[in-house]
């Protein structure tokens, strides 16, 4: 055993370029990394996890030797003896697999795993992220080495996120020459009555924000793909977001007060600082009163805004009409939509015309626009306006700011401390530049089989989504047919743009050749990128729609759906255990990655994806028989989901309706997954079992799925995340799936009655 363990450390511990290189390399060159403590700890995981490998590998080779007198194959490769320890470390063997199969599948990892203090939440996706994110790290600090424009851009950029001493030199200076650029804030200035007021208006100020700052508020106009012809790109208007994350949090007491109280301290730490910044006579009262307008005036958007529930029919949403028509029906009070539309299209040398088309996604909302613009002076809106540019820009400024924040985020989030900046960095980087830092990603990690693996999954996969039509009586032969067309003309995407990696190709430094980054300006680089940003979507609106285009990068821990272009999206940060590795048995693969393939084919046949057709284009092409079984069956998922209770968000119910989508998907999603599985079986030679589990292959795929969801809340997040987030509790997106499906209680040998095989159960696909 003690030398299984040793050989297990300096495996983990002696990597050229493994992650402990890259910490202890950037301990070195980062102002803040990893302390000596962090680092402990992680020599201690990695002691713990070799421990449990090398008796797995102890307990498998005396096993091994009664199973081989059995004629039983036990799989003892490093992938096998990797993916066993992990899967026994996760779980609680002493929970019941029928009465809690979160607590059997997750126990183990619940009670080892803390959140982190920066953090206001921890799961597997968490863990995999920041791996990524150490990854990054080291390929951003690489010294350059002949690299191509686009990543001398990226590590430019991430120099000057990296420069924590200049910008805590700079301090509010950048800040306070973007208010002079914007007009200024009113609540941090004196005069602003006498030299700005005659001038102002919303149709000069909001298309500044819009084309300049990418900060799309009050009233939310984008370019995007449109719903009834994917072929082309359209205008669209709609309520914006908020201050706060959900409308919520401007209504009623408890927690939701908590929140907004801290939110409108902050408001007015920040505006007193600017005060002081520009010399200006100290008025607490002033602040404070003026700021406290703007948080009314706030409350009455977030009051005239549609809750989530109400925007769940995207077909009610779609409001197409042309720029006259807009003007005439949502007049508010001699608002020029014309002047708004033309101001941020100018951005981009567009010239809009008055049969325009637009489609309005709130027309409520706007109605309601109407009557509360009028109630507030120009000052109070400009001051709104400002402060939401303001909130943006905190993380990207001097120490003094971010602490200023402290408090709202520990009412918002629970968490006390930020972030590592370095982490802080990799993660802005990645969200900015995600081709360029793709690129560095896929060579540092990418298996090149992974690609050629995930495409046979998603055949596989696929072909179950289609066989499996036959079995629902809810759906007529007509919707299955166009059930079957929709689901074989899906497109995939897997792992990365393949341009990317074409040195010859000039297409990847071609996206970034209008940014000029300087390692001095992180602030001033920071609103180059919004400016790119937004001016990238908007140039759109005179273009085709290129349907083989990635819209996000290679470096993320995720996977997508999008019903636009009836496509699927899966980066190659996902691609890795415990979702997908060539060298661990094929169970795992389908109850993870296989699982997530079926979740983002599903979401082409859930409430929203399903009323998209083949091509992307927003079609009805279900019967009114089919259509009405679905939303039943939709009905008995959304009262399931709505009656969990969420101790830690305060005893609140998850919202059936908001979830539907998302549970949809994982229900159908684990369903395909597991009758791929079976199917390959049928074909393929029984896999061998993995080291020290006395598990079948069928509990194993449904462990693996469940172990992918292994995470906790703060309570605070719990309480935010209830109300914002499409998905179910991690916990209730295993439970839900796994009550719903018979197969599960068949492997686990559950009862009717227990828990986790309930007399009702769900299915829509």
């Amino acid at each position: 055993m003690e030398d299984q363990t040793d050989k297990c450390i300096v495996t983990i511990m002696g990597k050229s370029e493994s992650q402990m290189d890259i910490v202890e390399k950037s301990t070195k060159s980062v102002k803040r990394s990893w302390t000596p403590l962090e680092i402990g700890l992680a020599v201690l995981l990695a002691l713990m996890t070799c421990a449990v490998v090398a008796m797995v590998v102890l307990y498998s080779t005396e096993k091994g030797e009664r199973l081989n007198k059995n004629s039983e194959k036990v799989c003892t490769t490093q992938g096998c003896i990797t993916a066993a320890a992990r899967i026994i470390q996760n779980m609680d063997s002493s929970a019941q697999p029928c009465e809690d199969f979160y607590r059997y599948a997750c126990g183990g990892w619940l009670n080892r795993n803390i959140i982190p203090e920066t953090s206001s939440r921890y799961s597997i996706f968490d863990i995999l992220r920041d791996e990524l994110e150490i990854i990054l790290k080291g390929v951003l600090e690489r010294p350059d080495e002949g690299d191509r424009d686009a990543v001398k851009k990226a590590k430019c950029l991430y120099k000057s996120c990296l420069n924590e001493s200049l910008i805590e030199e700079r301090d509010s200076e950048p800040l306070l020459h973007l208010l002079d650029a914007v007009g200024d804030w009113p609540v941090a200035t004196n005069d602003w009555h006498i030299t700005r007021d005659a001038e102002w208006s919303l149709e000069r100020i909001l298309p500044r924000m819009n084309a300049d700052y990418n900060k799309r508020i009050l009233v939310d106009m984008f370019v995007w793909t449109d719903d009834m012809d994917s072929s082309r790109y359209t205008i669209y208007v709609d309520q914006a977001l908020l201050g706060m994350p959900s409308r919520d949090f401007y209504f009623g007491g408890g927690n939701n007060k908590k929140v907004r109280d801290a939110y409108l301290q902050f408001m007015i730490l920040i505006a007193k600082m600017i005060r002081e910044d520009r010399n200006l006579t100290k008025n607490d009262i002033f602040v404070q009163e003026e700021m406290a307008k703007v948080l009314e005036f706030e409350i009455e958007i977030a009051n005239a805004t549609a809750p989530q529930e109400e925007r769940h029919d995207i077909t009610q949403m779609y409001n197409k009409m042309t720029l006259s028509q807009l003007q005439e029906k949502f007049d508010l009070n001699g608002f020029n939509w014309t002047q708004f539309i033309q101001g941020i299209m100018s951005s981009v040398d567009i010239e809009v015309y008055p049969e325009e088309e637009v489609v309005v996604y709130a027309p409520r909302y706007l109605q309601k626009l109407e009557y509360i613009l009028p109630k507030y002076s120009k000052s109070t809106i400009q001051n709104y306006l400002i402060w939401r540019l303001v909130i943006e820009r905190v993380s990207n400024l001097s120490s003094r700011f971010k602490d200023a924040r402290a408090n709202y985020r520990k009412a918002l989030f629970g968490t006390t401390v930020e972030e590592a900046h370095w982490r802080e960095c990799t993660s802005y980087i990645n969200s900015n530049m995600e081709s360029a830092v793709g690129a560095l990603y896929v060579k540092e990690t990418f298996v090149g089989d992974s690609k050629r693996m995930v495409k046979d999954l998603i055949d596989k996969i696929r072909e179950v989504f289609i066989e499996a039509l036959d079995e629902l009586q809810w759906m007529d032969e007509t919707s299955k047919e166009k059930a079957r067309e929709k689901a074989l003309a899906i497109n995939e995407q897997i792992g990365y743009p393949d341009y990317v990696l074409e040195e010859g190709n000039p297409r990847l430094d071609q996206e970034y050749a209008h940014l000029d980054f300087n390692e001095n300006t992180y602030f001033e680089n920071v609103l180059d990128n919004l400016k790119a940003n937004a001016q990238k979507n908007l140039k759109k609106l005179r273009q085709r729609v290129d349907r083989d285009a990635w819209n996000i990068g290679a470096a993320i821990v995720n996977a997508f759906y999008s019903p636009n272009q009836n496509q699927i999206v899966f980066p190659a940060g996902i691609l890795q255990p415990p979702f997908f590795s060539k060298h661990q048995l094929q169970t795992l693969n389908f109850g993870g990655i296989g699982m997530v393939i079926g979740h983002e084919i599903t979401h082409g046949f859930d409430d929203n994806g399903r009323n998209f057709d083949k091509d992307g284009n927003m079609l009805d092409w279900w019967s009114n028989f089919s259509a009405t079984h679905f939303k039943d069956q939709s009905r008995c998922m959304i009262h399931q989901y709505g009656n969990y209770t969420w101790d830690l968000a305060g005893g609140q119910n998850v919202s059936g309706i908001t979830t539907l989508g998302e549970n949809i998907a994982d229900n159908g999603g684990v369903r395909q997954a597991y009758k791929a599985y079976l199917k390959w079986m049928e074909k393929e030679q029984e896999e061998m079992k993995l080291p020290g589990l006395d598990l079948t292959h069928d509990q194993l795929f449904f462990l693996n799925f469940a172990q992918v969801w292994c995470g906790s809340y703060r309570p605070e997040y719990a309480s935010q995340s209830i109300k914002t987030d499409t998905h179910s509790p991690l916990k209730y997106r295993v439970m839900g799936s796994l009550q719903n499906f018979d197969a599960f209680a068949e492997a686990f040998q559950c009862k009717k009655g227990n828990l986790m095989h309930p007399t009702q159960k769900c299915r829509v696909w």
